[in-house]
């Protein structure tokens, strides 16, 4: 069995309301939970949240919201990782039998569901313990600077002072769409950050954080120009 855990709380301070808030004539849940429909991998999506109206529009959507998240993992410190595990052990209690899981964001509208299953295919071709998906800096990070309070710069690697930018290697982040797993890594709390792991490219045009009303605002107009191009 393969399930998408969409972890989705009520409790969001920067953008109030955030996974449920309409983001292009949806909510914004509402497009994960799209996608991992159309991917055609998984035999259940699961919401897990600990609020009643987020998990009524889940519902409407097309995911399931079978159990509610515990309040001990409903805060802010609360991570990812840990809200996946209690919903696989919420499955394995009720004798389901999980092979593959996907932890998917409920603030990423724009995965697609051809993403989701390739990274599934990676998942079993290199018989990793996650797969994620990953994107490139725009800008190379040995040459961060930073700002002291007098607002004065300084290089966080002065080494690199004078580096070119075409010589300096080139480094990803976390796309923050999805983490594939096998089970038992993350019933074993395996890092998702590790030689065990395998990146799934995406072009960063593909990707946003949204975390302030200032991502959401670039959010929409990145996703109405692409949904224009189609």
């Amino acid at each position: 069995m393969k399930i998408a855990v969409i972890p989705a709380r009520g409790g969001s301070k920067r953008i109030p309301r955030k996974n449920i808030k309409p983001f292009c004539g949806k909510p914004m849940i509402a497009w994960s939970i799209e996608a991992a429909h159309n991917s055609e991998c998984f035999d259940e999506v699961v919401v897990s949240t600990d609020d009643n109206e987020i998990a009524s529009v889940a519902e409407k959507y097309g995911a399931n919201t079978p159990f509610v998240r515990p309040k001990e993992l409903s805060d802010d410190y609360v991570g990812t990782a840990d809200v996946t595990k209690h919903a696989i052990e919420w499955y394995i209690d009720k004798g389901r039998d999980i092979e593959y899981v996907c932890c998917l964001y409920a603030t990423a509208p724009f995965v697609q569901a051809n993403d989701i299953s390739a990274a599934l295919a990676t998942l079993r071709r290199e018989k990793a313990d996650f797969v994620l998906s990953v994107t490139t800096f725009p800008f190379p990070i040995q040459r961060a600077i930073k700002l002291n309070e007098h607002k004065r710069l300084s290089m966080f690697s002065p080494e690199y002072q004078s580096s070119r930018s075409q010589d300096l290697e080139e480094a990803w982040h976390d796309a923050g769409q999805f983490y594939w797993g096998q089970t038992e890594a993350w019933l074993n709390e395996q890092p998702l950050f590790s030689e065990s792991s395998v990146g799934f490219p995406l072009p960063r045009h593909q990707v946003q954080d949204i975390d302030t009303p200032e991502d959401w605002t670039r959010a929409e107009w990145l996703f109405k120009a692409m949904q224009a191009k189609k």
